[in-house]
């Protein structure tokens, strides 16, 4: 089963696309934001001040298994905040 990421702002801007699926067996946030930035430096870079959310919940802990997530929303640091 895989796991919707969507991007939002200039996360979207850096990857090219709005969302994109990607496997979920043994997927953690550090393996996600790898996963995402390889081949993509820039987005490497937006993916490293973003904010990620699991199914609507913050992801504090990166190194936390997200196996059983359906959908992780990539927000970058927006105007003012």
């Amino acid at each position: 089963m895989g796991v919707q990421v969507r991007f939002f702002a200039g996360a979207a801007e850096a990857a090219g696309v709005d969302e994109r699926e990607v496997g979920g067996t043994g997927l953690t946030g550090e393996t996600l934001v790898a996963l995402l930035a390889e081949g993509n430096e820039r987005l490497g870079q937006v993916l490293g001040v973003s904010s990620l959310l699991a199914d609507g919940a913050r992801v504090g802990d990166l190194s936390a298994p997200l196996d059983q997530v359906r959908r992780i929303d990539v927000l970058p640091p927006f105007a003012g905040g």
